[in-house]
């Protein structure tokens, strides 16, 4: 692997009609990621619905992404859970399967916690994992979570466990944070959640991207990721998903580029975006990435 992060597309994931994981399309969409430039996929993330996917459930996706032949260096897990032992239990299972990064967001039932209360979480989840514990990079999504990773937290995770708190993914879409984090910890893995920050974050230092969008844009994700180049269209397009729910959204982008409406499906609580929503969307798609081929 190279030095650099690189980009990892946050692999959506696929629900047939009955409500089970297509796990054969899914992988389909993981190869295709792969082959268009993506350094790994990024399985169980806010994309992924893996807040909606259980344990059981995440150990059949992994061992058949395995059995496919995608190496778990090219994987990296998403963990969503507030118990310290289900958030242990998950990440020791992807662990142990040999997959690259543990993405692991902060608990998020609770709200108003403090620095320390977070601190004594992750420092729990750790002691749980014992030696298994390795290449940690932590999840800053308030607008998801609602629980903030303020920079002097990320501090004293990195400080107290070194070689397990590797790297932050910074999916704030708050730029003054994101400069404060590169500048007081531009030598951890920072990932930029928000494709509008990504090539100038990348210009700054951090080491690339686990993006959404590059479920079908990989090619352009890419470049922002890797080589911190603008975008603009992208930028563009970014505020278009962000009219709707981004996972139905992202999705919906995906059925569209692939011509598979399986791709529509999501989990409740999620519900689909209307069919008038997904011509919005599309529309504004094709206005800023069709015309390049004319």
């Amino acid at each position: 692997m190279s030095r650099k992060f690189g980009l990892s597309v946050a692999l959506t994931t696929p629900f047939d009609a009955s409500g089970n994981i297509a796990i054969g399309t899914m992988i389909k969409q993981a190869e295709l990621s792969l082959a268009s430039g993506c350094s790994s996929v990024t399985l169980f993330g806010t994309t992924g619905e893996g807040s909606s996917i259980g344990t059981q459930e995440r150990e059949r996706v992994l061992d058949a992404f395995l059995g496919a032949g995608i190496a778990g260096e090219r994987m990296i897990a998403g963990i969503m859970a507030d118990s310290v032992e289900n958030a242990a239990a998950q990440a020791k299972s992807a662990l142990t399967r040999g997959v690259r990064n543990i993405l692991l967001a902060p608990p998020f039932y609770f709200k108003n916690v403090s620095d320390e209360g977070l601190f004594q979480w992750f420092s729990a989840v750790f002691a749980r994992l014992g030696d298994e514990a390795r290449d940690i990079i932590v999840y800053n999504i308030p607008s998801v979570t609602m629980v903030p990773l303020s920079v002097a937290l990320i501090g004293r995770l990195r400080d107290a466990f070194p070689g397990i708190v590797t790297g932050v993914k910074d999916s704030s879409g708050d730029w003054p944070y994101t400069e404060a984090l590169l500048k007081a910890h531009g030598d951890l893995i920072i990932l930029i959640g928000d494709e509008r920050h990504l090539a100038k974050g990348v210009r700054l230092g951090g080491q690339g991207a686990i993006s959404g969008m590059a479920n079908f844009v990989p090619r352009e994700i890419r470049l922002m990721a890797e080589e911190g180049k603008d975008d603009p269209r992208v930028e563009s397009f970014v505020p278009e998903l962000l009219k709707f729910p981004v996972t139905a959204a992202v999705k919906a982008m995906v059925a569209h580029i692939s011509g598979e409406e399986i791709w529509l499906a999501v989990r409740p609580p999620l519900v689909s975006i209307s069919g008038e929503g997904r011509n919005q969307l599309i529309g504004a798609f094709d206005t800023l990435f069709r015309s390049r081929a004319a």
